[in-house]
């Protein structure tokens, strides 16, 4: 009998679900939206309705599951199950998420935070293969992270491992961010950071490039600033070497301390491609002191997009097959 791998990626607007054979091949996709309102219940009603119809539709019978790996945002007690609190759905108190969804759909069900689910679905099937030790950074509207050694992924002792995000970039000053602190490494790399510092820019006239797509658009986003920074806009090119800046900052420090083969940059900004990139290397390269590290430490873009969530949590499933 075949054995299929059910990976979910629940966010706070889809539910994004594949079928993955357990060599890593991805059969079949599905979305829906994220019934928020519902509550808890609601959610994963709908997460076991969603494992249904796709497994039906596909051909699939309930007991060639191996299991069903969720991947959701918020703290998580991995080893039971537990998702301790999830502000983008709502949920204020512990939620019992696997022993729910495994009354549900009769089938066993692993579950980990959604960043270190795309951490591990980049190791397994996307830029991350090859490396038992890596650190994905996702940056778009925040910046998330999650960080595997040994193939494993590093929880902490609250659930709080990889929130790369909120490291503090300068003690003393920078915005606030919405964890309640200044100076986080989030408030000066996200996309929400760039789009900020873009419209300052295009406001003060310190760039007429930003300020004429300002005014054309009604608005910006980052690809317009890295745009700009392309054009040779200098304005625009002082933002993208500050973010730049910190982010090689931030991975020094990581690399001192975890000494990973890779760092895998996904998310919105990394859109930016090569541009951003060799500027990341540059100031990497200047504050590891280091040079073999330098050398042999690779900083690549992720490649699986919006699948690395449902790959990742796939693999929940897949590494407990091999236990």
């Amino acid at each position: 009998m075949n054995k299929i791998i059910v990976g979910v990626d629940v966010g706070g607007t889809a539910i994004k679900m594949a079928l993955i054979t357990p060599d890593g091949e991805l059969v079949a996709k599905t979305h829906e939206p994220t019934p928020v309102a519902d509550g808890e219940d609601g959610v994963l009603r709908k997460i076991a309705e969603m494992t249904r119809v796709l497994l039906h539709k596909h051909g699939y019978a309930p007991e060639q599951v191996s299991g069903i790996g969720v991947g959701i945002p918020g703290p998580i007690d991995a080893q039971n199950g537990i998702v301790m609190q999830a502000v983008n759905l709502h949920w204020t108190k512990p939620v019992l998420l696997k022993q729910k969804l495994e009354a549900l759909t009769g089938r066993p069900v692993a579950v980990d935070n959604d960043a270190n689910a795309a951490a591990l679905g980049e190791m397994w099937q996307g830029a991350g293969q090859g490396a038992q030790d890596l650190v994905l950074i996702t940056i778009g509207t925040g910046v998330g992270g999650g960080v595997i050694l040994n193939g494993k992924v590093v929880h902490g002792m609250n659930g709080v491992g990889g929130e790369i995000g909120h490291i503090t970039m300068t003690p003393d000053s920078g915005a606030l961010c919405n964890c309640g602190k200044t100076g986080c490494l989030e408030t000066y790399t996200s996309a929400t950071a760039i789009i900020r510092e873009g419209h300052l820019a295009a406001e003060n006239g310190t760039s007429p490039y930003l300020a004429s797509v300002l005014a054309e658009k009604g608005k910006l986003g980052a690809k317009d600033v890295f745009e700009a920074a392309v054009a040779g806009d200098v304005a625009a090119l002082a933002i993208a070497d500050q973010v730049a800046l910190y982010l090689g900052l931030a991975l020094s420090h990581l690399a001192i301390v975890l000494n990973p083969a890779k760092f895998v940059i996904g998310g919105g900004v990394a859109a930016a491609g090569d541009f951003l990139f060799s500027r990341i290397r540059d100031a990497f390269a200047r504050f590891v002191p280091f040079a073999y590290v330098v050398e042999t430490t690779k900083i690549v873009a992720a490649t699986l997009g919006n699948d690395a969530g449902v790959y990742g949590a796939g693999w929940l499933i897949r590494s407990q097959m091999e236990e």
